[in-house]
């Protein structure tokens, strides 16, 4: 088949290079989208002037992160999978893990959003939520939640799984339709010109983009059927043990990971709360600035997670560390910049979204704390990127545990109590320094084990 010839080139011929770049620019655009998009609810929200539609925002941001949970249970898990069967030319296997990793998505969404309808309170109260924001946080969280969860967690797990074969320009294009128009939307929907719904305004336009970029996958799906490996066709749906353990033994590491996350999110929203709706907002504004790094870092690693996957199980074992270290060079010098920038001028970025000068001087600290610990990140997100591309769960699961249980989480402890409200911002910087090191050294090892094993079998 064609389509087969034209992937198996991309993944086997091309030059690392543009093999990079083809899979991890498109993907590293979509997400700058989403955090244009992330952004524009923070932005548009902060025009209003009001430090509780701010907060609320930030307050149900740990909930949102929580549909991360699912998308790599399944959409990491699957894409994995898939990757690895195709370099093994094993197709079946393709298909049946990408209809696995839809409907298992599909039925967690419908249950997480009816968890989150029926324990609503007690979640706004562990979410910090109080008499002031509680309101504002639980209108958000119904529309982004409660009605949003399904369309949300599906328009991720599509484009993981369109990206798996090394589709990755139509899967940037699914979600990017989605964030544009949500950017467009949110102004409409927040401000009082337009329908004045404040932070359930944001919420609302949030719902109707993400049912947008579904509708995109399932018309990409549709057109393209007898031509892609992603496959819905529910007779495809198995739980058969090989299928079920393959992507779970990658996907609940992954997902693991990110409710992991969540907590140490929590922790940070729930000091942070003490000091006033202020200091919710600016932790807010910093970390949506923080993410527009970080969503880069993330990117390239999942951009290239599929041609990792596909070399590791085709036994290319050279041009698979060419592309991990080619991936690594890059990223880092684009961050450290990045960062540079962030450390110098905090307060230009902060002022972007809300003219409120206690906001201002919260944020640029919270920034400049931020911003030195996100080179160490990048190191450490294209580890477990690699991890999970070779089917390594519980080598992520340990980093993730690591990062959060082990360092992130006592360092905001530690550093709350030794530099009140500011010594937070530092905790990652102390987590990802160990943790970079650490990644590093794995590395190496697994390039080391890999080769060795390699020589032995030619020998």
């Amino acid at each position: 088949m064609e389509h087969i010839d034209e992937k198996t080139a991309l993944f086997e011929k091309a030059a690392i290079p543009r093999a990079v770049a083809q899979l991890a620019i498109p993907t590293i655009l979509s997400s700058l989208v989403m955090v244009i998009y992330n952004l524009a609810d923070t932005y548009f929200v902060g025009m209003l002037n009001d430090p509780i539609q701010n907060a609320a925002v930030t307050l149900a941001s740990p909930v949102l992160l929580a549909f991360n949970a699912i998308n790599n249970l399944f959409g990491v898990g699957s894409s994995s999978m898939m990757s690895r069967a195709l370099g093994r030319k094993d197709y079946e296997t393709v298909s049946n893990s990408s209809s696995f990793g839809f409907y298992c998505s599909l039925i967690c969404g419908v249950l997480f959003s009816l968890f989150c309808s029926i324990f609503r309170t007690p979640l706004l109260s562990l979410l910090g939520a109080d008499a002031s924001t509680a309101a504002a946080t639980e209108e958000y969280m119904f529309w982004t939640v409660q009605c949003g969860a399904v369309p949300a967690i599906l328009n991720v797990v599509m484009a993981y799984l369109v990206r798996a074969e090394g589709s990755a320009l139509h899967a940037s294009i699914g979600t990017m339709s989605g964030c544009l128009l949500n950017i467009v939307l949110d102004p409409i929907f927040i401000l009082p010109w337009g329908l004045n719904l404040g932070a359930a305004g944001a919420g609302f336009a949030t719902l109707i983009s993400n049912c947008v970029a579904c509708v995109y996958f399932f018309i990409l799906l549709f057109v393209k059927r007898g031509q892609t490996f992603v496959c819905l066709n529910l007779k495809k749906f198995t739980l058969k043990k090989d299928i079920v353990v393959g992507v779970c033994g990658v996907g609940i590491p992954a997902a693991i990971q990110n409710l992991l996350n969540v907590t140490g999110m929590t922790i940070l929203n729930n000091f942070t709360s003490v000091y006033g709706a202020n200091a919710v907002a600016a932790m807010g504004i910093t970390q949506k600035i923080n993410m527009v790094p970080m969503y880069i870092s993330m990117g390239l690693s999942q951009g290239i997670m599929p041609l990792i996957s596909y070399n590791y199980a085709s036994g290319n074992t050279r041009r698979m560390k060419k592309t991990v270290w080619f991936a690594g060079r890059a990223a880092l010098l684009l961050i450290v910049v990045v960062s540079a920038i962030y450390f110098v001028f905090p307060a230009t970025f902060i002022a972007l979204f809300m003219q409120n000068e206690s906001i201002i001087e919260y944020g640029s600290h919270f920034l400049r704390g931020f911003c030195l610990g996100l080179p160490f990140l990048c190191i450490d997100f294209l580890a477990v990127a690699v991890f999970q591309a070779v089917g390594m769960g519980k080598a992520a699961l340990i980093f993730a545990i690591l990062r959060k249980i082990v360092l992130e989480i006592p360092a905001l402890c530690i550093l709350n109590w030794l530099i009140p409200l500011y010594g937070l911002a530092y905790a990652q910087l102390a987590a990802e320094l160990v943790l970079s090191v650490a990644a590093i050294v794995v590395l190496v090892r697994l390039f080391h084990r890999l080769e060795n094993s390699k020589n032995r079998k030619s020998a």
